[in-house]
């Protein structure tokens, strides 16, 4: 595999590295916090594994220098390559919230619903999520604490509602704040904020009281998962929030008209293309987040949640 690497200093000994989930660009990536104990956030897929890997060696970092591992949550574009990282890092300790420790040691039923999802993609798109032995694994509740040394903390935050393992990140030293997918997708080339809402755990009030939450954290910039770090932190959450609204609005009137998911998915492109910059940017750009982030999974995960509602 091609390991090459992108990494970009954001300062405060913070770097981005693109974790080229499926060989893209510029939809994944990690952060290496390089502070006395080294922590990575976000190592992607199980592809992502050697990229990462070959970045933390040109970083310095070497296999028994990391510290710590963490996930916001456990979705394979985040996840997926934990157990990977963590054999090459054997002194890592791997950090993720109490609903989604079990499934990093004992991946086999994530695995199982997730090859049910995406078939034969699953290979390509996210590889194959290994086992972390369970004693390097500490999980984290409402709130936690990750020492990065020299009196620097990551304090981890639960924010359900985009999925029921999510927790933001806050670095004590730079205000960055972690987001993961619980801010939804933000796109570098466009400026443009989308929803993540995939089944089964979405969730609005969920994921718009998390959305609050962050805002009462006063962070000084929001590191996306997907992708990169954002300086307008007020003007994003809230864009967030009114993007969630927007389509939750968009496919409960689709509900309750009795249309099916295919007219659901239609009837929001139809009311939020207009609204994203990407749809005017050729088709190379929104496949690419298409893959990421398709409208149908966001539309059903929706609709799920509208159901059990009901």
């Amino acid at each position: 595999m091609d390991t090459t690497t992108t990494i970009t200093p954001l300062g405060g000994d913070v770097y981005e590295i693109d974790t080229r989930m499926a060989g893209y660009s510029g939809i994944t990536a990690g952060y290496l916090i390089l502070s006395d104990r080294p922590c990575l956030v976000e190592p992607g897929t199980a592809g992502s594994a050697p990229v990462v890997r070959r970045a933390l060696e040109e970083l310095g970092v070497g296999p028994r220098d990391l510290a710590t591992v963490v996930v916001t949550h456990i979705h394979l574009d985040h996840a997926g390559g934990v157990g990977d990282i963590a054999e090459m890092f054997p002194e890592a300790e791997v950090v993720v919230h109490e609903k989604g420790a079990r499934h990093l040691a004992s991946p086999e039923r994530l695995m199982r619903s997730a090859r049910m999802v995406y078939g034969d993609a699953l290979d390509t798109l996210f590889g194959e999520l290994r086992p972390t032995d369970a004693v390097r694994i500490r999980a984290v509740e409402e709130t936690g604490v990750i020492d990065l040394g020299g009196g620097r903390r990551l304090e981890s935050h639960y924010s359900p509602g985009h999925a029921k393992h999510h927790v933001g990140l806050v670095d004590s030293a730079t205000g960055d704040l972690y987001v993961g997918d619980a801010a939804g997708i933000y796109i570098p080339e466009t400026a443009d904020v989308r929803p993540a809402t995939p089944p089964p755990d979405f969730d609005l009030d969920t994921a718009l009281a998390s959305l609050r939450r962050f805002g009462d954290l006063g962070p000084q910039r929001l590191l996306f998962a997907h992708y990169g770090p954002v300086s307008e932190v007020e003007e994003t959450l809230g864009r967030s929030a009114e993007e969630l609204r927007i389509w939750v609005d968009t496919v409960r009137a689709a509900k309750d008209e009795g249309l099916d998911l295919d007219h659901a998915v239609a009837m929001v492109r139809e009311r939020t293309d207009e609204r994203y910059a990407i749809t005017r940017e050729g088709a190379e750009l929104t496949a690419k987040y298409e893959l990421l982030n398709d409208v149908e999974s966001n539309v059903a995960g929706i609709m799920h949640a509208l159901s059990r509602h009901a």
